[in-house]
Protein backbone atom coordinates (compact mmCIF):
# COMPACT_ATOMS: atom_id res chain seq x y z
CA UNK A 1 0.00 0.00 0.00
CA UNK A 2 2.81 2.36 0.92
CA UNK A 3 4.51 1.50 -2.35
CA UNK A 4 1.31 2.30 -4.23
CA UNK A 5 0.95 5.65 -2.46
CA UNK A 6 4.59 6.41 -3.12
CA UNK A 7 4.13 5.65 -6.78
CA UNK A 8 0.99 7.77 -6.88
CA UNK A 9 2.81 10.65 -5.21
CA UNK A 10 5.69 10.28 -7.63
CA UNK A 11 3.31 10.13 -10.57
CA UNK A 12 1.44 13.23 -9.41
CA UNK A 13 4.68 15.09 -8.83
CA UNK A 14 5.88 14.09 -12.28
CA UNK A 15 2.61 15.26 -13.88
CA UNK A 16 2.83 18.56 -12.01
CA UNK A 17 6.39 19.06 -13.26
CA UNK A 18 5.31 18.33 -16.84
CA UNK A 19 2.36 20.70 -16.52
CA UNK A 20 4.61 23.40 -15.06
CA UNK A 21 7.14 23.00 -17.84
CA UNK A 22 4.37 23.12 -20.46
CA UNK A 23 3.02 26.29 -18.85
CA UNK A 24 6.49 27.89 -18.99
CA UNK A 25 6.86 26.96 -22.65
CA UNK A 26 3.46 28.45 -23.52
CA UNK A 27 4.31 31.56 -21.51
CA UNK A 28 7.55 32.02 -23.42
CA UNK A 29 5.78 31.51 -26.75
CA UNK A 30 3.17 34.11 -25.80
CA UNK A 31 5.89 36.56 -24.75
CA UNK A 32 7.73 36.01 -28.02
CA UNK A 33 4.51 36.62 -29.97
CA UNK A 34 3.80 39.83 -28.05
CA UNK A 35 7.37 40.99 -28.61
CA UNK A 36 6.97 40.32 -32.35
CA UNK A 37 3.71 42.27 -32.47
CA UNK A 38 5.09 45.24 -30.56
CA UNK A 39 8.37 45.34 -32.52
CA UNK A 40 8.53 48.34 -34.80
CA UNK A 41 7.45 47.32 -38.32
CA UNK A 42 9.58 48.17 -41.31
CA UNK A 43 8.39 51.22 -43.24
CA UNK A 44 7.15 49.96 -46.64
CA UNK A 45 6.76 53.54 -47.92
CA UNK A 46 10.44 54.28 -47.25
CA UNK A 47 11.50 51.09 -49.02
CA UNK A 48 9.29 51.91 -52.04
CA UNK A 49 10.62 55.45 -52.34
CA UNK A 50 14.19 54.14 -52.05
CA UNK A 51 13.55 51.81 -54.98
CA UNK A 52 11.99 54.67 -56.96
CA UNK A 53 15.04 56.86 -56.30
CA UNK A 54 17.42 54.09 -57.44
CA UNK A 55 15.30 53.50 -60.56
CA UNK A 56 15.27 57.25 -61.34
CA UNK A 57 19.08 57.45 -61.13
CA UNK A 58 19.43 54.38 -63.36
CA UNK A 59 16.92 55.91 -65.82
CA UNK A 60 18.91 59.15 -66.11
CA UNK A 61 22.22 57.32 -66.58
CA UNK A 62 20.79 54.99 -69.25
CA UNK A 63 19.04 57.81 -71.11
CA UNK A 64 22.30 59.74 -71.45
CA UNK A 65 24.15 56.66 -72.73
CA UNK A 66 21.69 55.81 -75.52
CA UNK A 67 23.31 57.84 -78.31
CA UNK A 68 26.92 56.65 -77.82
CA UNK A 69 25.76 53.04 -77.39
CA UNK A 70 23.64 53.23 -80.58
CA UNK A 71 26.57 54.64 -82.57
CA UNK A 72 28.93 52.01 -81.14
CA UNK A 73 26.57 49.18 -82.07
CA UNK A 74 26.02 50.40 -85.63
CA UNK A 75 29.42 51.75 -86.59
CA UNK A 76 31.90 49.89 -84.35
CA UNK A 77 30.46 46.51 -83.42
CA UNK A 78 28.80 45.93 -86.81
CA UNK A 79 31.49 47.94 -88.61
CA UNK A 80 29.00 49.68 -90.91
CA UNK A 81 30.29 52.80 -92.67
CA UNK A 82 28.79 56.07 -91.47
CA UNK A 83 26.44 57.56 -94.03
CA UNK A 84 25.51 54.19 -95.50
CA UNK A 85 21.82 53.36 -95.85
CA UNK A 86 21.98 50.34 -93.54
CA UNK A 87 24.22 52.11 -91.03
CA UNK A 88 21.89 55.11 -90.78
CA UNK A 89 18.83 52.87 -90.49
CA UNK A 90 20.32 50.69 -87.73
CA UNK A 91 21.72 53.67 -85.82
CA UNK A 92 18.23 55.21 -85.92
CA UNK A 93 16.69 51.94 -84.70
CA UNK A 94 19.24 51.35 -81.91
CA UNK A 95 18.73 54.91 -80.68
CA UNK A 96 14.96 55.26 -80.89
CA UNK A 97 13.94 51.91 -79.37
CA UNK A 98 15.55 52.38 -75.92
CA UNK A 99 14.84 56.10 -75.98
CA UNK A 100 11.10 55.70 -76.51
CA UNK A 101 10.81 52.73 -74.14
CA UNK A 102 12.59 54.68 -71.39
CA UNK A 103 10.39 57.73 -72.00
CA UNK A 104 7.28 55.57 -71.95
CA UNK A 105 8.27 53.74 -68.77
CA UNK A 106 9.23 56.90 -66.88
CA UNK A 107 6.35 59.13 -67.90
CA UNK A 108 3.66 56.45 -67.67
CA UNK A 109 4.84 55.59 -64.16
CA UNK A 110 4.51 59.25 -63.11
CA UNK A 111 1.10 59.62 -64.79
CA UNK A 112 -0.12 56.32 -63.31
CA UNK A 113 0.96 57.51 -59.87
CA UNK A 114 -1.10 60.65 -60.42
CA UNK A 115 -4.06 58.54 -61.56
CA UNK A 116 -4.12 56.69 -58.21
CA UNK A 117 -5.55 59.90 -56.75
CA UNK A 118 -8.42 59.97 -59.29
CA UNK A 119 -11.67 58.12 -58.62
CA UNK A 120 -12.88 57.19 -62.11
CA UNK A 121 -16.38 56.31 -60.88
CA UNK A 122 -16.69 59.77 -59.38
CA UNK A 123 -15.49 61.34 -62.62
CA UNK A 124 -18.10 59.33 -64.51
CA UNK A 125 -20.83 60.53 -62.12
CA UNK A 126 -19.71 64.15 -62.53
CA UNK A 127 -19.79 63.85 -66.32
CA UNK A 128 -23.25 62.31 -66.11
CA UNK A 129 -24.56 65.22 -64.02
CA UNK A 130 -23.15 67.92 -66.30
CA UNK A 131 -24.97 69.00 -69.39
CA UNK A 132 -23.77 69.96 -72.82
CA UNK A 133 -20.52 71.88 -73.07
CA UNK A 134 -19.02 71.26 -69.65
CA UNK A 135 -19.86 67.57 -69.96
CA UNK A 136 -18.16 67.41 -73.37
CA UNK A 137 -15.05 69.09 -72.02
CA UNK A 138 -14.90 66.77 -69.00
CA UNK A 139 -15.43 63.70 -71.19
CA UNK A 140 -12.66 64.80 -73.55
CA UNK A 141 -10.30 65.49 -70.65
CA UNK A 142 -11.13 62.07 -69.19
CA UNK A 143 -10.44 60.50 -72.58
CA UNK A 144 -7.08 62.27 -72.76
CA UNK A 145 -5.85 60.75 -69.47
CA UNK A 146 -7.05 57.20 -70.12
CA UNK A 147 -4.69 54.78 -71.91
CA UNK A 148 -7.13 53.37 -74.48
CA UNK A 149 -6.81 52.82 -78.20
CA UNK A 150 -9.82 53.26 -80.46
CA UNK A 151 -11.04 49.67 -80.04
CA UNK A 152 -10.63 49.47 -76.26
CA UNK A 153 -12.50 52.78 -75.85
CA UNK A 154 -15.67 51.29 -77.36
CA UNK A 155 -16.74 49.24 -74.27
CA UNK A 156 -16.53 52.37 -72.09
CA UNK A 157 -18.48 54.29 -74.74
CA UNK A 158 -21.22 51.65 -74.58
CA UNK A 159 -21.25 51.83 -70.78
CA UNK A 160 -21.66 55.61 -70.91
CA UNK A 161 -24.60 55.31 -73.32
CA UNK A 162 -26.26 52.69 -71.12
CA UNK A 163 -25.76 54.92 -68.07
CA UNK A 164 -27.86 57.62 -69.74
CA UNK A 165 -25.04 60.07 -70.45
CA UNK A 166 -25.93 62.27 -73.47
CA UNK A 167 -24.75 60.81 -76.77
CA UNK A 168 -22.72 63.88 -77.73
CA UNK A 169 -20.82 63.75 -74.44
CA UNK A 170 -20.01 60.06 -74.90
CA UNK A 171 -18.73 60.79 -78.41
CA UNK A 172 -16.38 63.41 -76.97
CA UNK A 173 -14.79 60.66 -74.88
CA UNK A 174 -14.70 58.16 -77.74
CA UNK A 175 -13.03 60.65 -80.09
CA UNK A 176 -10.42 62.06 -77.71
CA UNK A 177 -9.36 58.84 -75.98
CA UNK A 178 -7.47 57.24 -78.90
CA UNK A 179 -6.26 60.57 -80.30
CA UNK A 180 -4.54 61.67 -77.11
CA UNK A 181 -3.34 59.63 -74.14
CA UNK A 182 -0.20 59.43 -72.06
CA UNK A 183 1.52 57.18 -74.59
CA UNK A 184 0.94 59.61 -77.47
CA UNK A 185 1.91 62.60 -75.34
CA UNK A 186 5.18 61.05 -74.15
CA UNK A 187 6.19 59.96 -77.65
CA UNK A 188 5.37 63.38 -79.11
CA UNK A 189 7.50 65.08 -76.45
CA UNK A 190 10.38 62.71 -77.11
CA UNK A 191 10.32 63.13 -80.89
CA UNK A 192 9.01 66.66 -81.49
CA UNK A 193 9.33 68.57 -78.20
CA UNK A 194 6.86 70.19 -75.81
CA UNK A 195 5.48 72.72 -78.31
CA UNK A 196 4.21 70.18 -80.83
CA UNK A 197 3.01 67.83 -78.05
CA UNK A 198 1.08 70.67 -76.40
CA UNK A 199 -0.52 71.76 -79.69
CA UNK A 200 -1.47 68.18 -80.47
CA UNK A 201 -3.01 67.75 -77.00
CA UNK A 202 -5.01 70.95 -77.44
CA UNK A 203 -6.10 69.85 -80.93
CA UNK A 204 -7.17 66.39 -79.76
CA UNK A 205 -9.29 67.75 -76.91
CA UNK A 206 -10.75 70.48 -79.15
CA UNK A 207 -11.70 67.94 -81.83
CA UNK A 208 -13.38 65.80 -79.16
CA UNK A 209 -15.33 68.69 -77.64
CA UNK A 210 -16.43 70.33 -80.91
CA UNK A 211 -17.28 67.05 -82.66
CA UNK A 212 -19.19 65.86 -79.59
CA UNK A 213 -21.17 69.10 -79.50
CA UNK A 214 -22.01 68.82 -83.21
CA UNK A 215 -23.07 65.19 -82.92
CA UNK A 216 -25.07 65.95 -79.78
CA UNK A 217 -26.97 68.81 -81.44
CA UNK A 218 -27.91 66.55 -84.36
CA UNK A 219 -30.12 64.41 -82.04
CA UNK A 220 -28.93 61.08 -83.39
CA UNK A 221 -30.18 58.85 -80.58
CA UNK A 222 -32.58 57.13 -82.98
CA UNK A 223 -29.56 55.65 -84.77
CA UNK A 224 -28.36 53.81 -81.67
CA UNK A 225 -29.24 50.11 -81.79
CA UNK A 226 -32.34 49.34 -79.72
CA UNK A 227 -30.77 46.72 -77.47
CA UNK A 228 -28.55 49.38 -75.87
CA UNK A 229 -31.57 51.17 -74.40
CA UNK A 230 -33.06 47.88 -73.24
CA UNK A 231 -30.08 47.16 -70.99
CA UNK A 232 -30.62 48.84 -67.66
CA UNK A 233 -27.64 50.73 -66.29
CA UNK A 234 -25.88 49.20 -63.36
CA UNK A 235 -27.68 50.03 -60.16
CA UNK A 236 -26.20 51.10 -56.87
CA UNK A 237 -22.82 52.09 -58.26
CA UNK A 238 -20.52 52.63 -55.33
CA UNK A 239 -19.15 56.11 -55.74
CA UNK A 240 -17.35 56.25 -52.44
CA UNK A 241 -13.66 56.88 -52.57
CA UNK A 242 -11.76 53.73 -51.86
CA UNK A 243 -9.78 53.41 -48.70
CA UNK A 244 -6.82 55.75 -48.66
CA UNK A 245 -3.82 54.05 -50.22
CA UNK A 246 -0.35 54.13 -48.75
CA UNK A 247 2.52 55.38 -50.88
CA UNK A 248 3.81 51.82 -51.14
CA UNK A 249 0.46 50.69 -52.57
CA UNK A 250 0.29 53.65 -54.98
CA UNK A 251 3.83 52.99 -56.22
CA UNK A 252 3.08 49.27 -56.58
CA UNK A 253 -0.08 49.98 -58.61
CA UNK A 254 1.77 52.50 -60.77
CA UNK A 255 4.52 49.98 -61.49
CA UNK A 256 1.94 47.32 -62.40
CA UNK A 257 0.17 49.79 -64.70
CA UNK A 258 3.48 50.77 -66.32
CA UNK A 259 4.36 47.13 -67.02
CA UNK A 260 0.91 46.47 -68.45
CA UNK A 261 0.84 49.50 -70.77
CA UNK A 262 4.44 49.18 -71.96
CA UNK A 263 3.87 45.46 -72.50
CA UNK A 264 0.82 46.17 -74.67
CA UNK A 265 2.56 48.74 -76.88
CA UNK A 266 6.03 47.13 -76.95
CA UNK A 267 5.72 45.44 -80.34
CA UNK A 268 3.92 48.45 -81.81
CA UNK A 269 6.96 50.52 -80.81
CA UNK A 270 9.41 48.00 -82.30
CA UNK A 271 7.50 47.66 -85.59
CA UNK A 272 6.84 51.39 -85.87
CA UNK A 273 10.48 52.28 -85.26
CA UNK A 274 11.53 49.55 -87.70
CA UNK A 275 9.42 51.14 -90.45
CA UNK A 276 10.67 54.57 -89.43
CA UNK A 277 14.28 53.34 -89.54
CA UNK A 278 13.76 52.03 -93.08
CA UNK A 279 12.33 55.37 -94.20
CA UNK A 280 15.16 57.21 -92.42
CA UNK A 281 17.89 55.13 -94.02
CA UNK A 282 16.59 54.39 -97.50
CA UNK A 283 14.09 57.08 -98.58
CA UNK A 284 15.98 59.96 -100.27
CA UNK A 285 15.98 63.33 -98.54
CA UNK A 286 13.02 65.51 -99.56
CA UNK A 287 11.50 62.62 -101.52
CA UNK A 288 8.11 63.15 -99.87
CA UNK A 289 8.02 66.93 -100.20
CA UNK A 290 6.01 66.83 -103.42
CA UNK A 291 3.54 64.31 -102.05
CA UNK A 292 3.14 65.32 -98.38
CA UNK A 293 4.58 68.83 -98.35
CA UNK A 294 2.80 72.11 -97.63
CA UNK A 295 2.52 72.97 -101.32
CA UNK A 296 0.41 69.89 -102.04
CA UNK A 297 -2.99 71.17 -100.86
CA UNK A 298 -4.60 67.79 -101.44
CA UNK A 299 -2.09 65.95 -99.23
CA UNK A 300 -4.02 66.50 -95.98
CA UNK A 301 -7.37 64.98 -97.07
CA UNK A 302 -5.49 62.25 -98.96
CA UNK A 303 -3.50 61.32 -95.84
CA UNK A 304 -6.73 61.09 -93.83
CA UNK A 305 -8.32 58.78 -96.42
CA UNK A 306 -5.20 56.61 -96.50
CA UNK A 307 -5.11 56.37 -92.71
CA UNK A 308 -8.71 55.19 -92.15
CA UNK A 309 -8.26 51.57 -93.36
CA UNK A 310 -5.08 51.19 -91.31
CA UNK A 311 -4.96 50.26 -87.64
CA UNK A 312 -2.33 51.12 -85.08
CA UNK A 313 -2.03 52.94 -81.79
CA UNK A 314 0.04 56.05 -81.18
CA UNK A 315 3.10 54.02 -80.17
CA UNK A 316 3.24 52.38 -83.58
CA UNK A 317 2.48 55.32 -85.84
CA UNK A 318 4.41 58.19 -84.20
CA UNK A 319 7.89 56.82 -85.10
CA UNK A 320 6.70 56.57 -88.72
CA UNK A 321 5.46 60.16 -88.52
CA UNK A 322 8.89 61.24 -87.24
CA UNK A 323 10.67 59.55 -90.15
CA UNK A 324 8.25 61.08 -92.68
CA UNK A 325 8.98 64.54 -91.27
CA UNK A 326 12.71 63.97 -91.64
CA UNK A 327 12.16 63.29 -95.33
CA UNK A 328 10.32 66.52 -96.09
CA UNK A 329 6.68 65.81 -95.24
CA UNK A 330 4.80 68.68 -93.59
CA UNK A 331 3.82 68.48 -89.92
CA UNK A 332 0.10 69.06 -90.45
CA UNK A 333 -0.12 66.37 -93.13
CA UNK A 334 1.61 63.65 -91.12
CA UNK A 335 -0.28 64.52 -87.92
CA UNK A 336 -3.56 64.33 -89.87
CA UNK A 337 -2.45 60.92 -91.10
CA UNK A 338 -1.66 59.88 -87.52
CA UNK A 339 -5.02 61.12 -86.20
CA UNK A 340 -6.82 59.23 -88.93
CA UNK A 341 -4.97 55.98 -88.16
CA UNK A 342 -5.52 56.09 -84.38
CA UNK A 343 -8.92 57.83 -84.30
CA UNK A 344 -10.78 56.41 -87.31
CA UNK A 345 -9.52 52.86 -87.59
CA UNK A 346 -11.46 50.22 -89.51
CA UNK A 347 -11.56 47.77 -86.52
CA UNK A 348 -13.12 50.52 -84.37
CA UNK A 349 -15.80 51.13 -87.01
CA UNK A 350 -16.58 47.41 -87.17
CA UNK A 351 -16.96 47.21 -83.38
CA UNK A 352 -19.11 50.36 -83.29
CA UNK A 353 -21.46 48.80 -85.84
CA UNK A 354 -22.60 46.47 -83.05
CA UNK A 355 -24.18 49.41 -81.19
CA UNK A 356 -24.62 52.12 -83.85
CA UNK A 357 -26.63 52.06 -87.06
CA UNK A 358 -24.84 52.72 -90.38
CA UNK A 359 -26.26 56.24 -90.67
CA UNK A 360 -24.70 57.31 -87.36
CA UNK A 361 -21.39 55.64 -88.17
CA UNK A 362 -21.25 57.52 -91.50
CA UNK A 363 -22.00 60.84 -89.78
CA UNK A 364 -19.42 60.04 -87.07
CA UNK A 365 -16.70 59.33 -89.66
CA UNK A 366 -17.59 62.43 -91.68
CA UNK A 367 -17.51 64.84 -88.73
CA UNK A 368 -14.21 63.47 -87.37
CA UNK A 369 -12.58 63.39 -90.82
CA UNK A 370 -13.48 67.04 -91.47
CA UNK A 371 -12.19 68.03 -88.01
CA UNK A 372 -8.89 66.19 -88.60
CA UNK A 373 -8.46 67.76 -92.06
CA UNK A 374 -9.00 71.26 -90.65
CA UNK A 375 -6.50 70.49 -87.87
CA UNK A 376 -3.94 69.34 -90.45
CA UNK A 377 -4.33 72.56 -92.44
CA UNK A 378 -4.02 74.58 -89.22
CA UNK A 379 -0.73 72.87 -88.31
CA UNK A 380 0.62 73.47 -91.82
CA UNK A 381 -0.36 77.12 -91.53
CA UNK A 382 1.18 77.90 -88.13
CA UNK A 383 4.19 75.55 -88.02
Amino acid sequence: MSTLCSNAHFGGESQNRVAWNLFRVLQRLNYANESHQTAPAKNPDLRSWTLVAIAAIAWIVLYNLIQPIANWLAYSLLALPQGSHLGEALAFFFYDVPKLLLLLSGMIFVISLFQTFIDTQKVRAMVEKRGEGVGNLMASAFGAITPFCSCSSVPLFIGFVQAGIPLGVTFSFLITSPLMNEVAFVLLIGLFGWKVAGLYLLSGVTIGVVSGLILGRMKLERYVEGFVDDIKPRANIDLKLEEKLTWAERISRSWDSTKEIVGKVFWFVIIGIGIGAFIHGYVPQDALTGIMGKDAWWSVPASVLVGIPLYSNAAGVIPIVSALLDKGASLGTVLAFMMSVVGLSLPEIIILRRVLKPQLIAIFIGVIAVAIILTGYMFNLVM
